[in-house]
């Protein structure tokens, strides 16, 4: 009798063991090279690292305006799987705006440091780490900060955006509503049922991450927020469905009402339609973030002369 326990036991264990092992291998997302640099869109960058937890820290190109007023600034996050170079395009039309930039790559992603596994949860800290670097920088008015982020980086920058009380504006392109509904389709798609075997992934995965799904859902972020929030999305996004946005725009009129929903052609990735519609973009954070003021820059020697 003991040796079927004994072995029953130990089974058990070794399928957890494995099972383990391969959710922490879904939660490492493929680690993809820079395809190209702020010079490729006729912009220097200054190259920098941000610190973040267990004395890891972050690759990130940080774009300054030159001016002799401080600029408000924008903080870039990526997508899983992704890193700052691909969001290239949406960095000359904040620029030419007035926004100064810090596209920051997230931990396991482009340049930064790797770590055993990447969630929502930690590119929500990643962001956080690069809001605040720009609170250190002399050239940035640190009272207009704004997020925009791409998919996981959307999700991560609602949730951000509700833990701190400097995110003035959020722009938001092809976030999901819900990490349960994401890894349903994941695990449908390669055919494990969630009500056999799904639903305990599901449950370790919160377990690894350190946090309830229902409390870092981007659903659940939108009615917490209280600045303004623009939801961009494709109309023919396979990958979230566009009723995703409609679900996210619905719960956050209902808490703050200061969210809009722009609709564009495209699929998950966005940047090619959002070129006709990057205008509407820079009017929704300029008018999130509008100048109370001119403040000239002060010199450090100034008062000191």
């Amino acid at each position: 009798m003991w040796p079927v326990v004994f072995i029953t036991v130990l089974g058990i264990l070794v399928l957890r063991l494995a099972a383990h092992a391969l959710i922490l291998r879904g939660l490492r997302a493929p680690r993809l090279a820079h395809q190209r640099t702020p010079a490729d869109v006729g912009l220097t960058a200054q190259t920098v690292r941000l610190p973040v937890a267990e004395g890891k820290t972050l690759f990130a190109w940080f774009v300054p305006v030159p001016s002799q007023v401080l600029s408000p600034a924008v903080v870039v996050m990526h997508g899983w799987g992704a890193n700052a170079s691909l969001m290239l395009p949406a960095l000359a039309p904040l620029h030419a705006a007035g926004f100064a930039v810090l596209l920051i790559d997230a931990r396991c992603h482009g340049e930064s440091d790797d770590a055993p596994f990447t969630s929502l949860p930690r590119f929500t800290e990643d962001i956080e780490a690069g809001l605040d670097w720009l609170h250190q920088q002399a050239e940035v008015d640190a009272s207009r900060l704004a997020v925009m982020g791409h998919s996981v980086g959307a999700g991560a920058a609602l949730l951000c955006a509700t833990r701190r009380d400097d995110v003035r504006a959020v722009v938001s392109l092809s976030a999901f509503a819900h990490p349960r509904e994401v890894m349903r389709n994941l695990l449908a798609q390669v055919r494990i049922p969630y009500p056999v075997i799904g639903w305990y992934v599901v449950r370790h995965v919160q377990s690894v991450i350190g946090a309830r799904f229902d409390d870092i859902a981007p659903l659940t972020s939108m009615g917490k927020l209280r600045c303004p929030v623009l939801l961009v999305h494709g109309k023919q996004d396979e990958l979230v469905p566009f009723a995703d946005a409609q679900c996210l725009q619905a719960a956050g009129l209902s808490a703050s009402g200061r969210v809009q929903c722009l609709a564009v052609a495209g699929g998950h990735d966005p940047s090619e339609a959002l070129a006709e519609h990057l205008p509407a973009l820079m009017v929704f954070l300029q008018a999130a973030m509008p100048l109370p003021h001119q403040t000239a820059l002060q010199h450090p020697l100034d008062g000191h002369l």
